[in-house]
């Protein structure tokens, strides 16, 4: 057995996730680093400020406009950014890649204002591009997956039409191409709803998941529905299948003092009570100058619930 094949049975060999302490503790917490800093050292000092053992990835950490995934990167620089993550005792939960949040060909997205027609040009040309990409792009995160030892990966569910239930036979048959590939390779492909995606809401998405095989899961955000009009807690939360819910994502605003404050106490009290095997990622969201700021007041948050509860 080579060492790819070694390496994807060993992560195979991880589905499903490894039993996990029942209780939720601040071993089971991540975090995107480009949310929690501007550097990837600084992502890895936060972590130790916190005692994580857990960092997600999506794009490099920097202060530049233009970002860079991680699962583009190369091998060679794959296998060094691992080794920083190794030698500072930091494992990778999670891979935040973007696949599949552009528009399906032969679809309309859901406008608030006209689109002139060389802006939609140019966009369809796009769209085709990443579409025809999709196989390509999906083998990339593999790649990383398998270089960070991570068995999880993130993808989306189109740019969302009017109607879009109408879509999904169309959306499930394309996940269902791109899980066939990494079920292979021993990488689960999570949905994340998102409410510029045709499965914007915690309902939306359990009513995809019905359409596709079981080594498809959720990466669960529970503010991400709220735009459409979804109660995230108990509503959205009770409306996905508890056994297909592997990450969850939290965002700041959720934990500190705005309009969107969610009673985690009782979200983790519902995680633990129906078998929630994931982890806790924090997705801070809350942008510009105090973005880091606030991923450190939202992480004090987090642990301090986890450590409080009775």
């Amino acid at each position: 057995m080579n060492r790819r094949s070694f390496l994807a049975a060993t992560i195979a060999a991880a589905v499903p996730l490894p039993a996990a302490p029942r209780r939720i503790d601040s071993s089971r917490v991540s975090a995107i680093t480009d949310e929690i800093s501007r550097s990837p050292a600084d992502a890895i000092a936060f972590a130790h400020k916190f005692g994580m053992q857990w960092l997600s990835l999506r794009d490099i950490p920097s202060n530049e406009a233009k970002k860079t995934s991680y699962h583009e990167l190369d091998p060679k620089m794959l296998q060094q950014v691992k080794a920083e993550f190794k030698d500072a005792g930091i494992g990778i939960s999670f891979l935040d890649t973007p696949f599949l949040k552009f528009g399906l060909p032969g679809t309309e997205p859901k406008r608030s204002r006209p689109e002139e027609p060389a802006a939609k040009e140019k966009r369809l040309a796009r769209e085709k591009a990443q579409f025809d990409n999709r196989i390509e792009d999906l083998r990339l995160g593999i790649r990383a997956a398998h270089v960070f030892e991570c068995s999880q990966v993130r993808i989306f569910t189109f740019n969302r039409v009017a109607e879009p239930e109408s879509v999904f036979p169309r959306v499930a048959e394309v996940i269902d191409e791109l899980s066939t590939i990494a079920q292979k390779e021993g990488i689960r492909l999570l949905i994340e709803n998102e409410a510029s995606q045709n499965a914007g809401t915690s309902a939306e998405t359990a009513k995809l998941l019905k359409l596709l095989p079981r080594n498809v899961g959720i990466n669960w955000d529970s503010l991400n529905g709220l735009a459409l009009g979804e109660k995230p807690y108990p509503d959205g939360y009770e409306s996905i299948p508890k056994d297909r819910n592997w990450n969850v994502h939290v965002k700041g605003k959720s934990l500190l003092d705005y309009p969107e404050h969610l009673d985690w106490l009782a979200i983790l009290n519902a995680l633990e009570r129906d078998g929630f095997q994931g982890r806790l990622e924090l997705e801070t969201h809350i942008f510009g100058d105090q973005q880091v700021q606030a991923s450190h007041a939202s992480m004090t948050e987090i642990m301090r619930l986890l450590a409080n509860r009775s």
